[in-house]
């Protein structure tokens, strides 16, 4: 096997990134456009996807996963998002949110009870943190936990949670002290625990395929042993959930934006305009110009942050830039090629029009775009 030609990729990364490749095309890029139709996807796909070892990635190995480092985790957002469908990828991949705070942060029988049956497909792992009324503001979230023995009894709302109807297991944000950041804490809650109920939310401007639902909790009583870490010291967690969270997002919103090149290109080599190709057009090759620069400029910005966070560093801010730009590059490459296929860019059908629906969402989701301004200029000093 040839060496890789990238200072961040081994050979191992590319064999494994041929593999996810020949995987998607089997297993998800033929069935997207019906799935998206459908309004969801088989559950039994979460197996499959364990079974190949995709769930599993980044996971400690006791628990059934695999060692993999960052990159293995770019290589398998942006695999995915060659299916065009970011509802199917969200919905599949949302233990990658639910679960990391468990492994940090649950008790050693907790980890032993729920982890091998989330890495194993078997069971389906949730993150809970937005609420009707907070949106961003996680230090203003209502929904509370009060101690009564042996037991938390959690009043509240979530709203907007990937995986939110059929999830097994929830990673729920609750308040169990004072006002802000320091009384908050984050609680597993299964999703057969009396006085917990969900309703979908299905009418969406895209991820038509992701099951997205408001969670209520009514007196539902959780175990003490299901509180993760120490009380009212969730915010930790929640931020350093949101700094994965957003470096995942960031490499799926390039991938996506790669994949309307690289169907636009397609297109214009194949249409003809004025007596020519459409990609012989200046004014078109420089809409194929300009996205190659933008895309280009994201995953390099991507692959140096990926490798400081690996090598020891918390850059909190240029997080939340990358994040901004992949989801502005996303947009501004959804938006040229739904221009450039015309009217065949407004049919539902091609990918293009499939993730310009899909591009509010990421620009919302994992910290809106504005909120991301305001943290990374604060963690910079301005």
């Amino acid at each position: 096997m040839k060496p890789a030609k990238s200072p961040y990729y081994t050979a191992e990364h590319e064999a494994f990134r041929e593999s996810l490749r020949r995987w998607v095309a089997t297993e998800i890029e033929p069935f997207a456009e019906e799935w998206d139709e459908a309004g969801g996807f088989p559950r039994e796909l979460y197996k499959k996807a364990a079974d190949f070892g995709l769930l599993g990635l980044g996971f400690p190995e006791e628990y059934g996963g695999i060692n993999a480092d960052e990159f293995y985790g770019i290589i398998a957002a942006q695999e995915l998002a060659r299916a065009g469908a970011g509802g199917v990828s969200a919905s599949l991949m949302s233990h990658g949110i639910g679960t990391p705070p468990i492994v940090r942060a649950g008790s050693p029988e907790l980890k032993a009870r729920v982890l091998p049956e989330i890495l194993s497909g078997d069971k389906i792992s949730a993150l809970a943190i937005t609420e009707p009324g907070g949106g961003s503001d996680v230090a203003a979230l209502k929904t509370t936990a009060k101690r009564d023995g042996d037991h938390y009894i959690v009043n509240g709302s979530k709203t907007f949670i990937t995986s939110g109807m059929r999830a097994d297991y929830y990673t729920v944000a609750v308040r169990t002290g004072e006002p802000g950041h320091a009384g908050i804490s984050l609680l597993l809650i299964e999703r057969d625990r009396e006085g917990f109920t969900r309703t979908p939310l299905d009418k969406k401007m895209g991820w038509w395929a992701s099951d997205t639902a408001t969670l209520y909790f009514d007196n539902c009583r959780v175990p003490v042993g299901n509180l993760l870490g120490h009380e009212n010291a969730g915010s930790m967690l929640i931020m350093q959930n949101f700094n994965s969270e957003r470096l995942g997002m960031a490499a799926g919103c390039t991938a996506f934006a790669r994949v309307c090149l690289e169907e636009v290109v397609d297109y214009a080599r194949q249409r003809e305009t004025f007596g020519k190709p459409l990609i012989k057009h200046q004014v078109i090759r420089h809409k194929l110009a300009d996205m190659t620069m933008r895309i280009h400029a994201t995953q390099a910005y991507l692959e140096q942050l990926a490798w400081r966070v690996m090598n020891g560093e918390n850059p909190v801010a240029d997080v939340c830039m990358l994040k901004n730009q992949a989801t502005q590059t996303m947009e501004f490459c959804a938006r040229e090629a739904v221009q450039t296929l015309g009217g065949a860019g407004f049919i539902r059908g091609t990918k293009s029009e499939r993730i310009y629906r899909e591009v509010r969402v990421n620009a919302i989701g994992g910290g809106a775009e504005e909120i991301m301004r305001d943290l990374a200029a604060r963690q910079l000093g301005y």
